[in-house]
């Protein structure tokens, strides 16, 4: 049984046109499930607005679903009032995308790492000291960045001190939400690195949210495409990589830059993504897509599974690949 279950999620919020007037319903997330086993990351990655981020809030209860369930160990989380929710806020935790929005600039690091073990009674009060020291030596950080306010830290520093929060309650399960799109490369490289580190000697799972397919490649076992508020491939790393079968994921892969500008041409994706709140017929994607006939028009593709558990939701996902110019390093 997977550690983490997701089925049949829906969420959708209520809108106002552009003027004030009308009221809109947004469907952020559609019909989406996946499953995570331990000790594994599930890349969730797809272009800003695609309800990543709401998919993980979901997962988490911040926001309650309108339909479908969240089963962590086989419990199921959505029906569970806040007092039940408690003990499993302890295995359920999150790696926010801006670290310093996320960190209270009014307390020190080691008041803000100090918080998790006092709200959940980890320990007494006076070893939460050491514990907090140990934490911030996991990161990279030193006893002495305890004093200092969110402030005084760099972008990747704060960010370190986000995963420590995180880690501070031995979660089995994080949700990153964009954890390094807001740094630099170097940055970047480093945390990656943490968060892999972090889990080997943790046996932590990720869910690993990103639009970044570049960042997503390094640090995923298996990657989930999301696109207006649905799930439209899901599948391995390598698989994805190697021979994506929807559109949408093999425009992604041609939009990773690559070294030689002999190799780059353009792709056949156009067109701007549509409305969620008023969505195309048939299948979200055929108003971009270079496949598209009068089918896609018309009938929505299921998900379903086209061989060795590789998911896509598309009429003529055999038909995918002729436009890829991205091709994984063997």
């Amino acid at each position: 049984m997977a550690l983490l279950e997701v089925r049949n999620l829906r969420k959708s919020f209520r809108t106002t046109d552009s003027l004030g007037g009308k009221r809109q319903r947004l469907v952020a997330v559609d019909d989406v499930s996946f499953s995570l086993e331990a000790g594994e990351t599930l890349g969730l990655v797809g272009e800003s607005g695609c309800g990543k981020s709401t998919t993980g809030k979901l997962i988490l209860q911040l926001l309650q679903a309108e339909q479908g369930q969240v089963l962590f160990d086989g419990t199921d989380l959505t029906g569970l009032s806040p007092r039940q929710m408690r003990p499993y806020r302890r295995q359920l935790q999150m790696i926010f995308q801006d670290p310093f929005s996320s960190l209270n600039p009014r307390m020190t690091v080691g008041e803000i790492l100090s918080e998790p073990f006092i709200i959940h009674k980890l320990a007494p009060g006076r070893q939460i000291r050491e514990h907090v020291v140990q934490l911030l030596e996991k990161v990279g950080l030193t006893a002495d960045h305890q004093q200092r306010y969110p402030h005084e830290f760099s972008g990747g520093q704060r960010q370190r001190v986000g995963i420590a929060r995180a880690l501070a309650v031995q979660p089995q399960v994080i949700v990153a939400d964009e954890p390094v799109s807001a740094l630099d490369l170097s940055v970047q490289a480093q945390i990656l690195n943490l968060l892999r580190k972090i889990q080997q000697e943790n046996n932590l799972s990720y869910l690993f949210i990103a639009h970044d397919l570049a960042v997503i490649e390094h640090v995923s076992n298996r990657i989930a495409v999301m696109y207006l508020g649905k799930i439209v491939e899901l599948t391995s790393a390598t698989e994805l990589y190697r021979a994506p079968r929807h559109p949408y994921s093999e425009a992604l892969l041609n939009a990773v830059p690559i070294p030689d500008p002999e190799q780059a041409r353009p792709t056949p994706l156009s067109g701007e993504i549509p409305s969620p709140v008023s969505p195309p017929s048939g299948c979200y994607f055929h108003p971009r897509c270079p496949y598209a006939d009068q089918l896609c028009h018309q009938e929505a593709p299921l998900l379903q599974d086209t061989g060795n558990g590789h998911l896509v939701a598309c009429h003529h996902y055999e038909q995918v690949g002729r436009f890829l110019r991205y091709r994984i390093q063997a």
